[in-house]
């Protein structure tokens, strides 16, 4: 195609060096410790990118370019300097909405001005393969758009984390997604304007019936899958632009996307294809769900805390979503601090799916400046808890649940879990008693007789610990 053949050579060389840029972007990003190179790769990345696009094609519509540029960096900028670390999951969702978004109101301006993108053919048609490209982009933008909503409700307490589920979901989920991908095929011959508004329409559609069903202790995965839902659809879209540097990110996105979610299924010992389907999680037992009451528990106190970890040898510390709700990550790790001073080994354990989205304990533990060497994952100290003379968990609930191992009608039946109960004793910081865990299940180690309930505000709680050990 001329629009194609126009692209010149060192704009290619460019994209492709962006498109390398984005790699070591990834690969840094892997590591907390390379995590900072890894963002600087990928900034230099989509700058190099820009700039290029900006170059060949956007010079005669630049002032409109610049002030797009400024309106949405503006929000942009703002947002990231007032939004809380407790609300990155559901701020991660709207952006994956905007994403999906973006590629769906793209998509229908090529289909209203096909010649501005250079997709005519010599019948004055849009070409056949630019109607594939165009409509899934449209399907997969609409699905991210109305599915990222869904979990930006339930993550932000707009909407109940509990599955909603629909009579027949199943059917009418995959009787969607058949009808979608039949409209798609026959747009390549019928490029009237109601196939695709209703491509639109029922992708809209799809998306608000997956992410429905799916329970909020799953949200993760969620947060995760839609992330590769977006790149597919910036991938999409980029074949509709003709766009190489658009080609290769999306499609860096859409696969580390789909990897991570599969790594995430895997640690949860759930199917990736039930997250695909939806209704992921829906299947909550009755048995498993209920709340257990009046089991006895021991309430413990900061000093009780500080009197015993300050005397152990081994340290293991749990956080969860609790700690991140109170923001409670530099005094844990200022905790951490004087029990080393202390001569005590202190390590923190994090799980795969803690918090709301894919490194979230991560994130703050690193915000905290807790080293690295001292973070591991589930895999590598899991062994360690039998060697544990304290296991303190703070805001982790679901991750912890022997039930995960022992009760089959349990929602979480099957989720590798932390193996606390190993540890001679255990603190758990909660705020009550009365509340579960984000999969609506009570929790065993709660009630065991070497568990002591710190009951409190997570970040008060650690204070109260600090001052303690101080004495």
């Amino acid at each position: 195609m001329e629009h194609v053949a126009s692209v010149p050579s060192w704009a290619m060389l460019a994209y492709l060096i962006s498109g390398v840029l984005f790699i070591l972007a990834l690969r840094g990003l892997s590591s907390p410790a390379t995590s900072r190179a890894g963002n600087r790769y990928g900034m230099i990345g989509m700058t190099i990118a820009m700039v290029t696009t900006l170059v060949t094609h956007g010079i005669a519509s630049l002032p409109e370019i610049a002030g797009a540029i400024a309106i949405g960096g503006g929000v942009g900028f703002v947002t990231a300097r007032k939004i809380k670390m407790t609300d990155m999951p559901q701020l991660v969702a709207a952006f994956h909405s905007l994403v999906g978004l973006a590629a769906v109101l793209v998509g229908l301006a090529a289909y209203l001005n096909p010649g501005a993108f250079g997709i005519l053919g010599a019948d004055g048609l849009i070409e056949p393969q630019s109607r594939v490209e165009m409509g899934l982009g449209i399907a997969i933008g609409a699905i991210t758009f109305s599915g990222s909503i869904i979990a930006f409700l339930k993550l932000a307490g707009k909407m109940s984390g509990s599955p909603i589920l629909l009579p027949g979901r199943h059917v009418l989920n995959l009787g969607t997604l058949i009808a979608i991908l039949g409209l798609v095929a026959y747009f390549t011959q019928d490029q009237s304007q109601w196939v695709i508004a209703t491509i639109t329409v029922l992708s809209f559609l799809i998306g608000f019936l997956l992410i429905i069903p799916i329970g909020g202790a799953d949200m993760p995965v969620v947060v995760s899958m839609l992330n590769s839902y977006s790149g597919w659809a910036a991938a999409a879209m980029g074949f509709t632009l003709h766009n190489t540097a658009m080609i290769i990110t999306g499609a860096l996105v859409g696969s580390s996307g789909a990897i991570l979610s599969y790594i995430m299924c895997k640690a949860m010992n759930r199917g990736f294809l039930s997250v695909i389907a939806g209704g992921f999680g829906a299947e909550a037992a009755a048995g498993g769900g209920a709340a257990k009451e009046q089991r006895p528990w021991k309430r413990g106190s900061a000093e009780d805390a500080a009197y015993m970890m300050k005397e152990a040898e081994n340290v293991i510390i749990i956080p969860g979503y609790g700690m991140a709700v109170s923001q409670a990550q530099h005094a844990l790790r200022e905790m951490g601090d004087v029990l080393k001073k202390e001569g005590v080994n202190v390590k923190y354990a994090i799980h795969p799916v803690a918090g709301r989205m894919p490194g979230h304990m991560n994130v703050l533990l690193a915000e905290a400046n807790v080293p690295y060497d001292e973070v591991f994952e589930l895999e590598d100290i899991q062994s360690e808890f039998s060697q544990a003379d304290v296991a303190f968990i703070i805001g982790a609930n679901d991750v912890v649940n022997p039930a995960a191992k022992t009760d089959k009608s349990s929602p979480i039946y099957g989720m590798p879990v932390f193996d606390v109960d190993k540890a001679k004793t255990i603190f758990f910081v909660k705020r009550s008693m009365g509340g579960v865990g984000y999969a609506g299940v009570d929790n065993d180690v709660f009630y065991m007789d070497q568990t002591m309930m710190l009951l409190a505000d997570a970040k008060k709680m650690v204070e109260d610990i600090v001052k303690a050990l101080a004495h």
